[in-house]
């Protein structure tokens, strides 16, 4: 099994036998590709995350296809930089579509389907979400709407894998009879909002009797002030609990005995009865030695706390709990000078700040993109960041940990507030579809889980092992000692730290954890702590934030942002420093 994740181009446009994969946003769509393909893609519950597509062979009648899925689009008149992705797909041709109906919000989903008529190509409908529906009291006449839409027509759940091997034959039918005879497929006439209505009103009708579940009930609390605030700093505390909580316990309990006591012997018996001693063994198990700081800061320190964000945030992710805090501090975040929608990408920036700046692609203006990212950058530790930090922390006094989330929120409401006033430009209102509430299916969320990990390991670890490559080297050549002599006023001086924490500010420009990481092998003070940590949070971003904020953003904004944070680092590092100092 393998992951593509591909750009647009003519190359895959004009490939033969492509089967697309068409829906509004949030319908499910990834799940089908996922269930029909093999291939793990990641499927988020909410708009607009990325612009990219997921291509994978799909066997139906013995024959191979290629399943496109495309991006989730609301209409074939593009008004994104996503929809225009979709309608390129559909200008470029396909031997059939899987269209993917919420049957939750028919009408709105039928738009779509009515613009696909017009191309002329067979189409197979999914009725996905039918058990949402239910919930809702929406009642379908399935022969009513498959004679509408003169095409097969499926009843599906795909978190459960209910109706996949009927959707299979019903697309093996169709695409025989394009083969043998042509196609002849529903068109429709005149407006597509008007013929989905007409649709709708014949095909749907609603259970009056219906009351609200619980788990629509609670949607709708989470979007107001009262008890939606609670709700959401309650979410959001237990969300750290399992983070820290859980990732202390893995520390504890299984990976630090596992690398002390097990990996990291292992290794030094076996390159210290193959070298003498000297500077290679030194690199390789010596005190910086690839193969011991490898696996005690990545994996005993930082993994752990990578895996609990990840567990603890696609569970949110899939439960359609992120739009709705989106919704609930949408006037907090226009303060800011931006919407509540870009809370998502603040959030996804926790797990990795380039997904997240690509993710502001969804964002209908420049200025709220350059706002967002800038915050990133400046502001929102990455999730091996964070496990750094906590792993740097949590020795110390209780309090230190919330002290930095706070000084982290601090930072992020002074940076938003001057670049929303250095950018010109406007900010449009906020427009997010909010999904329905739902328990996540465990082996979707599985799935999601093991590939988020199984990313996060193939796209950190080459970034880590050259860092550590790089502060091995510094170590045993002597260069280390040199470079600490010329940065003392700074890093001595002014921070107050150790001369070796100069080795933290070169690896951070590999990647932004090693920032922290060579922190925790010196014997810090409490404030030597905070501050290594607080200008760890606020240090140059790392080589590919810096890249993907070129590739958006063109040259001079990526510069003026990596400067600015060094300075900014270094300065306010100071600042609490000599602060601290008064009261030590």
């Amino acid at each position: 099994m393998s992951h593509h994740n591909v750009q647009t181009d003519e190359q895959v446009l004009k490939k033969p036998n492509k089967i697309l994969l068409m829906g509004n946003p949030n319908v499910g769509k990834s799940i089908f590709f996922t269930e029909l393909t093999g291939i793990h893609a990641v499927s988020g519950n909410y708009a607009g995350t990325t612009v990219s597509f997921m291509e994978g062979p799909v066997v139906i009648g013995g024959k191979e296809y290629t399943l496109i899925d495309v991006p989730g689009t609301y209409s074939l008149k593009p008004t994104s930089e996503a929809e225009a992705v979709a309608a390129r797909f559909m200008e470029s041709g396909a031997v059939a579509v899987i269209c993917v109906l919420d049957a939750s919000n028919l009408e709105r989903n039928l738009r779509l389907a009515m613009e696909l008529t017009l191309y002329e190509i067979p189409i197979v409908y999914t009725l996905n979400m039918m058990d949402v529906a239910e919930r809702h009291g929406v009642v379908i006449d399935m022969t009513q709407l498959r004679r509408d839409l003169v095409a097969p027509v499926i009843e599906t759940v795909a978190v459960k894998g209910k109706g996949l091997d009927e959707l299979l034959r019903q697309l093996e039918v169709v695409l025989k009879a394009a083969e043998s005879s042509g196609y002849s497929c529903g068109k429709c006439e005149g407006c597509p909002w008007a013929a989905a209505r007409d649709i709708c009103n014949r095909a749907c009708t609603r259970n009056a009797s219906a009351s609200p579940s619980f788990m629509d009930k609670l949607g709708d609390a989470m979007m107001k002030p009262m008890p939606g605030i609670p709700i959401a700093l309650l979410v959001m505390a237990l969300a750290i609990g399992v983070i820290v909580g859980g990732g202390e316990l893995l520390i504890h309990f299984l990976l630090e005995p596992l690398v002390d006591y097990i990996i990291v012997p292992f290794f030094y018996n076996i390159f210290a009865s193959l070298l003498p001693e000297g500077i290679l063994l030194n690199i390789l198990v010596g005190e910086f030695g690839i193969f011991v700081i490898s696996f005690e800061w990545i994996l005993a320190l930082i993994f752990p706390f990578v895996l609990m964000f990840y567990v603890a945030f696609t569970f949110l992710e899939d439960t359609g709990f992120l739009p709705r805090m989106s919704v609930l501090f949408d006037n907090i975040m226009r303060k800011l000078g931006t919407q509540g929608g870009s809370l998502i990408h603040v959030l996804m920036g926790y797990g990795c700040a380039v997904p997240a700046i690509i993710g502001t692609r969804a964002a209908t203006s420049r200025k709220e993109r350059i706002i967002i990212s800038a915050a990133i950058a400046f502001a929102i530790p990455c999730i091996s960041q964070s496990g750094a930090l906590i792993a740097l922390l949590a020795g110390y006094a209780w309090w230190m940990l919330p002290a930095m989330i706070a000084f982290s929120l601090l930072l992020f409401v002074v940076v938003t507030l001057v670049v929303g006033k250095i950018i010109k430009g406007k900010v449009d209102p906020l427009l997010i579809e909010v999904p329905n509430l739902l328990i996540p299916s465990p082996k979707s969320y599985g799935r999601k889980l093991l590939t988020r990990m199984k990313h996060f390991l193939k796209d950190a670890q080459i970034p880590m092992m050259i860092a550590i490559l790089i502060a091995a080297i510094l170590a045993e050549s002597g260069l280390l000692g040199i470079i600490a002599n010329a940065a003392q006023p700074i890093v001595s001086g002014w921070l107050g730290l150790p001369a070796e924490a100069v080795t933290a500010l070169i690896l951070g420009i590999v990647r932004r954890e090693m920032s922290v990481a060579p922190l925790l092998a010196l014997d810090l003070n409490a404030l030597q702590a905070f501050v290594g940590g607080a200008v760890s949070l606020m240090y140059l971003p790392c080589l590919s934030v810096f890249a993907i904020l070129t590739k958006e953003f063109k040259v001079r904004i990526a510069v003026t942002i990596g400067l600015s944070t060094v300075v900014l680092a270094i300065f306010v590092g100071g600042l609490i420093n000599q602060v601290g100092q008064l009261f030590v």
